[in-house]
């Protein structure tokens, strides 16, 4: 029994664990530097330059890395972060929040629907229309689903007074059950957060 305990010890150590985190090989090829250019440039939602840089570029990766087929067109991921963090901020809300909601709520699909009717990116039930929008807004247009959706989750953290989880849990329409909460922040935690 010991020797097969110490023979299982050596297997495990001698297995080499693939690097955490593979740096390009070669220079980024100038299409993507343009787009990275102007992605930052038009960017108004942060304080600085550099900070855009940084945001755009980690979450763009990240979500290369961890959704690669949501939105696959660099361009477009980097259009819509853009978009993300300004109507995050606008709302007051925290982009890496808002990123985590819509990877459990939509994977990040622009046409989700759910079983109960919730459309869009952050699944918004239409009934907000009336409450928050306007007539004739249309919840797969993401600038529209993106301000409903930070604007709805923002006033439930203020119901709330800050609980994440209890804010979640209202977003969600699940109060009582801890298990989107828990999840959205699994994935805030795991994926979004910096």
């Amino acid at each position: 029994m010991l020797r097969t305990l110490r023979i299982a010890m050596l297997m495990l150590l001698s297995v080499r664990a693939p690097p955490l985190a593979a740096a390009p090989t070669h220079a980024p090829e100038p299409e993507l530097r343009l787009l990275m250019k102007q992605a930052i440039d038009s960017a108004t939602s942060f304080d600085d330059r550099y900070l855009a840089e940084v945001w755009l570029i980690d979450m763009s990766g990240r979500m290369a890395k961890y959704l690669p087929k949501a939105i696959p067109d660099p361009e477009r991921r980097l259009s819509f972060l853009r978009l993300l963090h300004a109507e995050a901020t606008k709302a007051g809300v925290s982009p890496e929040l808002v990123l985590a909601t819509i990877d459990v709520e939509s994977r990040f699909d622009r046409f989700a629907v759910s079983s109960v009717g919730a459309l869009g990116y952050m699944q918004i039930m239409p009934f907000w229309i009336e409450e928050i929008g306007q007539k004739g807004d249309n919840l797969f247009h993401t600038p529209t689903n993106l301000r409903l959706g930070c604007t709805i989750l923002k006033f439930y953290l203020d119901k709330e007074k800050g609980s994440y989880v209890k804010a979640l849990a209202r977003y969600n329409g699940s109060i009582g059950k801890p298990d989107y909460p828990v999840l959205v922040l699994d994935r805030l935690t795991r994926r979004w957060s910096r």
